[in-house]
């Protein structure tokens, strides 16, 4: 009797571990983590190349010197870490947006950056806007991809790998089954 009461509280468990996991939104998780590489990739490129920040310790060595080297502020832990702490805020500026041509649907930012720069934005016809809440989805699975990933996200933009988005959403998450270029 207890073993029959142990596999069905088993079964139970595996079925709710399967649904939460079925229940990922490809297009959405794929989206977001996409949206958190251009957001990032964005503000650092807003930081002045020239600034740099002092890591390592503050402690004195036996000889009277200190141990510590500086490092560009713009891929510099410390900072990814608090780029990372706002970057699902931006979350508002996408909407679900399907190109016309393969019929494939993502989110896309719609809105200019605050620095004015224009940007070559696609046709507003084919986004798709639903309400002032729409963004909460996008925002939700933004901020459970930098909670999951947040260690690999800080270590890929800090060592400046060339192409995160393939990187982060295909082989570390698993977010996007196919290419970026491929959308």
């Amino acid at each position: 009797m207890a073993l029959w009461i142990i596999q069905m509280n088993v079964m139970v468990l595996l079925v709710f571990i399967s649904s939460s996991h079925a229940r990922r939104d490809k297009v959405l998780y794929c989206s977001a983590c996409k949206a958190i590489v251009d957001e990032l990739k964005y503000s650092i490129s807003q930081v002045d190349p020239k600034k740099t920040i002092n890591v390592g310790s503050f402690r004195l060595n036996p000889d009277g010197t200190m141990k510590d080297k500086k490092v560009p502020l713009a891929r510099s832990e410390i900072h990814l870490s608090e780029l990372l702490d706002g970057v699902c805020n931006s979350m508002s500026d996408y909407a679900l947006h399907m190109d016309p041509n393969t019929k494939v649907k993502q989110y896309m930012r719609f809105a200019p950056r605050s620095s004015g720069a224009s940007g070559d934005f696609p046709d507003f016809n084919n986004f798709h806007f639903d309400g002032p809440e729409a963004h909460n989805g996008l925002k939700f699975a933004c901020e459970s991809v930098v909670e999951e990933l947040e260690d690999d996200i800080i270590s890929l933009f800090s060592q400046g790998v060339e192409h995160v988005h393939e990187e982060l959403c295909n082989r570390i998450s698993g977010t996007t089954p196919f290419s970026v270029s491929q959308i």
